[in-house]
């Protein structure tokens, strides 16, 4: 199923499919895309919204035994690969997205965080950065992320989310977004180095299945084409007909 444009819509459309989309994420990882040793939840931010208050693995705790078999393996890059060294942090701004967490039966720590974005989270250049740092603050702490961005950039991401959640990293490799491709798709390994696997798509494309790291060596691929298409069968008719009007 092609990717639609969702500025057609307005913003409480997305929300919505946001929503359907989390739900069957969770569903196919938890049906078999993850290891036993793993589970899915989507979850609610409370609080300001800093790692820590989701009690997140820090980087000096053990990581946990690298998946079972079918758990994947050394992700290849896609469009671009960029390996960092972290600087340094700073406070953030609160922020309260949903997202989905990947967390271990071992203590049921986050491992790792699927962030699908909403045209809220960089409406101005404050709300962007702030929402970059706080996925960046995930990776500093060892978390490794997942980000969905199907919304095209503007003023305050000129070229996509990925520059601005790599800001705080030291970047070797300058990163410019295709013109013809403006929305991102991008996975981060929390190792060291920390990695970045950056897949940019267009509207009509069919999204690939993107690499979820559990372990900085081990990852398992996310359908995200079929979950994205089993989120649009719950979209009301009304709004699938404005996004996608029929022949």
């Amino acid at each position: 199923m092609p990717v639609h444009d969702w500025s057609k819509v307005e913003a409480g459309v997305f929300h919505s499919f946001h929503h359907f989309w989390l739900t069957t994420l969770t569903t196919a990882l938890n049906a078999g895309v993850l290891p036993p040793d793993y589970y899915a939840l989507p979850e609610q931010v409370i609080g300001p919204g800093h790692p820590d208050v989701l009690g997140l693995q820090r980087r000096d705790a053990p990581l946990p035994r690298r998946p079972r078999r079918g758990g994947g393996g050394t992700a290849t890059a896609t469009r671009a690969e960029i390996e960092v060294s972290f600087e340094d942090t700073a406070d953030r701004a609160p922020r309260r997205p949903k997202y989905l967490s990947v967390r271990h039966v071992s203590g049921d720590k986050v491992v790792a965080i699927v962030e699908v974005v909403s045209a809220s989270n960089k409406d101005g250049r404050d709300a962007a950065e702030a929402f970059a740092a706080k996925l960046a603050d995930y990776i500093v702490v060892g978390v490794h992320l997942l980000v969905l961005d199907l919304h095209r950039p503007g003023r305050a991401d000129p070229n996509g989310i990925h520059p601005l959640i790599w800001k705080p990293f030291k970047k070797k490799v300058p990163f410019i977004l295709p013109a013809e491709e403006p929305l991102t798709l991008a996975a981060y390994a929390a190792g060291d180095p920390v990695r970045a696997y950056v897949e940019p798509v267009a509207v009509g494309e069919t999204l690939p299945d993107m690499p979820l790291f559990l372990t900085p060596e081990s990852h398992v691929l996310v359908p995200l084409e079929a979950s994205y298409a089993a989120a649009w069968a719950m979209v009301p008719p009304r709004w699938r007909d404005e996004l996608d009007p029929p022949r």
